[in-house]
C-alpha cells in the first residue's frame, strides 16, 4: 500500500504497527520515526496541500480531526476523491481503538488487534504499579500561554496524570480542551506546572516568563521550582508514544 499521513499522531500509530515503511508522504510536523523525516512533505497539518497528496497516488490517507481547523483537510480529501480514514481520539482507550482501526484499514486486522491488546496491557501494567501512598500532587498542563488552553477531563493528559500518581487541576472541566486565564490557574494553585506548548520545541519555551506572570509568585509550583518544560511530541499527540511521555513524567514527579 501507499499511505500518506497528514497528522503526526497518525504517523506514530502506523509506526507502532511496524508499518511506517508503507508511508510515501507525511505532514510537515511528522518527525517520528526518524525514517519519515526524509519523505515528501505535504504541508503543515492544519493546511495540507492536497495537490501534493494526490500526486503521491495514495491508496489511503490517514486523516485527523484532533485539532480544530482540520475539517478543511477532510473537505479537500473529498474534493480530490482520495481514500481516507479519520482518527480523532481523546482517551487512551480511543487511541487503542485507532490502532486496531488502522490495522484493519491497511489489511492487517490481526496485527491491529494484537498491537491494540499490547498497548492496553502496557497501561494496565502501569496502573498496577501506580501511586498508592495517597499523596497526589496537582498538575497544570499548559498547552498554550495566551490565550490559555489546557486539557480538561475528556483528554488523555488527565489519564496520564492519574497514571503518574498525580491530578490534573482542570479535570473538573468536562471538555477535551479548556480555555481559561492566568488568574484561574493561580486560584487552583498547582504543585507542578508542565509546559507543553503545542507545536513549540522545548528550547523555545521560557519558564522565566511564567514566573513573571501577575500573582504567580505565590503559586506552590513557582515557589518550589516545579516548572517543567516537557517534550510536546510526547504529551500533545494522541499516539502510543504517550506512554513514553508518561515514564518521563513519573521521573519528573
Amino acid at each position: 500500500m501507499r499511505i500518506v499521513s497528514i497528522c503526526p499522531s497518525n504517523t506514530e500509530i502506523l509506526d507502532y504497527l511496524g508499518k511506517a515503511d508503507l508511508l510515501v508522504g507525511v505532514d510537515n510536523f511528522s518527525d517520528w520515526p526518524v525514517s519519515v523525516q526524509s519523505l515528501p512533505k505535504v504541508g503543515p497539518d492544519l493546511s495540507i496541500d492536497m495537490k501534493k497528496v494526490a500526486a503521491l497516488k495514495p491508496d489511503l490517507v490517514l486523516a485527523s480531526l484532533s485539532v480544530p481547523g482540520m475539517e478543511k483537510n477532510i473537505e479537500a480529501l473529498d474534493a480530490f476523491q482520495l481514500p481516507y480514514i479519520i482518527l480523532n481520539p481523546n482517551s487512551l482507550t480511543e487511541i487503542a481503538e485507532d490502532i486496531a482501526t488502522v490495522g484493519t484499514a491497511i489489511g492487517e486486522k490481526q496485527l491491529g488487534y494484537d498491537r491494540k491488546t499490547n498497548f492496553l496491557l502496557e497501561i494496565e501494567q502501569i496502573k498496577s504499579k501506580g501511586n498508592t501512598n495517597g499523596s497526589r500532587p496537582t498538575l497544570y498542563w499548559e498547552w498554550w500561554p495566551k490565550p490559555v488552553f489546557t486539557p480538561g477531563s475528556i483528554n488523555w493528559l488527565t489519564e496520564i496524570s492519574e497514571l503518574a500518581g498525580a491530578q490534573n487541576i482542570f479535570a473538573t472541566e468536562e471538555v477535551a480542551s479548556f480555555q481559561t486565564d492566568w488568574e484561574d490557574v493561580k486560584g487552583r494553585d498547582p504543585d507542578h506546572i508542565c509546559m507543553v506548548w503545542v507545536g513549540v520545541k522545548e528550547e523555545k519555551m521560557r519558564p522565566e516568563l511564567v514566573v513573571r506572570r501577575p500573582g504567580w509568585s505565590s503559586i506552590r509550583a513557582v515557589q518550589n521550582g516545579n516548572i517543567h518544560v516537557l517534550e510536546e511530541s510526547l504529551f500533545c499527540r494522541p499516539s502510543p508514544r504517550l506512554l513514553e511521555g508518561l515514564k518521563k513524567l513519573v521521573d519528573v514527579l
